[in-house]
């Protein structure tokens, strides 16, 4: 019977969905956006995405918008997509902070944190950089100063790819 147990436990946690990983596909979702309608990731394929976590609670992640504000206006043209996935439990208070923060880029609601518990990054805010063909090349966990410099060099590159 404990030999069933330890094989079933093992089995358990092997369904668990593991964290996101450089060079790995971008896990698929679908979220609603603060207008009410769906879009899923996996339509923006032929695009440089660049997925921001984010909560209205989080100071870091007001500190950063600004910066992701430039970098969607300058290379949205390039082939750019930038999308803010909110975290907050009330989506109208999601919706809300997006509006006072003046975000310019699609905001995503994860209401019940399915996506931001999918891609399993650990900190707020975190920010992933998915390629033309879907895939992960670049994970960023919280913010600090200057970050954005960093951010924009890696947009630079997969865009001329």
């Amino acid at each position: 019977m404990r030999k069933l147990l330890l094989l079933g436990a093992l089995a358990w946690c092997g369904a668990a969905p593991a964290a996101v990983t450089v060079q790995a596909p971008a896990p698929d979702f679908t979220l609603r956006n603060t207008e009410g309608r769906n879009l899923r990731l996996q339509e923006q394929r032929g695009q440089v995405v660049l997925v921001n976590f984010w909560a209205s609670w989080c100071g870091p992640c007001k500190q950063e918008m600004p910066h992701l504000n430039r970098l969607h206006d300058k290379y949205r043209s390039a082939g750019l997509v930038l999308l803010g996935v909110n975290i907050d439990e009330d989506a109208q208070l999601g919706a809300a902070t997006a509006g006072r923060w003046g975000l310019k880029f699609p905001v995503l609601l994860d209401t019940d944190k399915t996506v931001v518990r999918q891609y399993d990054l650990g900190s707020m805010p975190a920010t992933v950089l998915i390629d033309r063909d879907g895939r992960v090349r670049h994970l960023h966990r919280g913010y600090r100063e200057g970050i954005e410099t960093t951010y924009e060099q890696q947009i630079r590159e997969l865009v001329k790819e």
